[in-house]
């Protein structure tokens, strides 16, 4: 189903809601490589108006670097946690807070390079703490990447792990998650005292939509409720408008 506008979910109101939204397959839709992905006519007005309606309690939850927010999204949230949490800003222009996590061997990146030269169509993207290595343009490369990076970063490993995500494996250190970057982008204002309202699309998220329903707010799995990233861009479009917001 594509681009459906679903029954709106209830909500706490405006006032006493505060929205955080992953980016890839949430808001945006998913591209053949992170760096093609685009951002739709009438987004970023439908952002900005609905940070005016929350009292500026709009958050970016994503796996990206902060810096590819502000790219893409420039002036739309108010906070943003990138890389999983693993580097957040609480207020537009502020500092960016890096929790202290290790930092991947020099070695598990030259074998990841060379997996995907392995690899035709395997992109890698290096994060500050981590690596994904993504294989949309080539879906039969996932388990042998999987078999390979598993035998780098085992499940026994106590400072890293090996998690899906769309089309993708990441290396990210553990205690780094979207459950985490909910809780600590609630603890100031102007998301503190708020509920909070989690929308994600990948495993990753379910993290974040498990830590919302914990503190009393609403947590929504995009493929579940809206069938993609067209139906939640309907859906934000539609609370964007005056007296349109469904009640708690």
């Amino acid at each position: 189903m594509t681009g459906r506008l679903p029954q709106l979910p209830a909500l706490p109101p405006p006032g006493r809601a505060a929205l955080l939204l992953d980016m890839d397959g949430t808001l945006l839709d998913i591209a053949p490589t992170p760096d093609r992905v685009v951002v739709g006519p009438g987004l970023l007005a439908t952002l900005r108006r609905l940070r005016e309606r929350t009292g500026g309690a709009l958050a970016v939850i994503t796996g990206r670097p902060i810096a590819e927010v502000d790219a893409l999204l420039p002036d739309a949230p108010y906070a943003v946690a990138g890389e999983h949490g693993g580097a957040l800003r609480r207020a537009p222009g502020g500092r960016v807070e890096h929790p202290e996590l290790p930092v991947p061997a020099a070695a598990w990146l030259v074998a990841a390079e060379a997996l995907v030269r392995q690899h035709s169509g395997t992109i890698l993207e290096h994060k500050r703490r981590g690596f994904v290595v993504h294989y949309r343009a080539n879906p039969t490369a996932g388990p042998a990447l999987h078999a390979a990076l598993a035998a780098l970063v085992p499940p026994s490993d106590a400072r890293f792990e090996l998690m899906p995500a769309s089309m993708a494996w990441e290396v990210r250190p553990r205690g780094v998650d979207k459950g985490r970057a909910v809780w600590r982008v609630m603890q100031a204002p102007p998301f503190a005292g708020r509920l909070p309202v989690f929308v994600g699309d990948d495993v990753t998220d379910r993290d974040g939509i498990a830590e919302a329903l914990a503190m009393g707010g609403v947590g929504l799995l995009v493929p579940d409720v809206f069938g993609d990233a067209a139906g939640v861009r309907a859906w934000l479009h539609t609370l964007g408008r005056e007296g349109a917001w469904p009640g708690w």
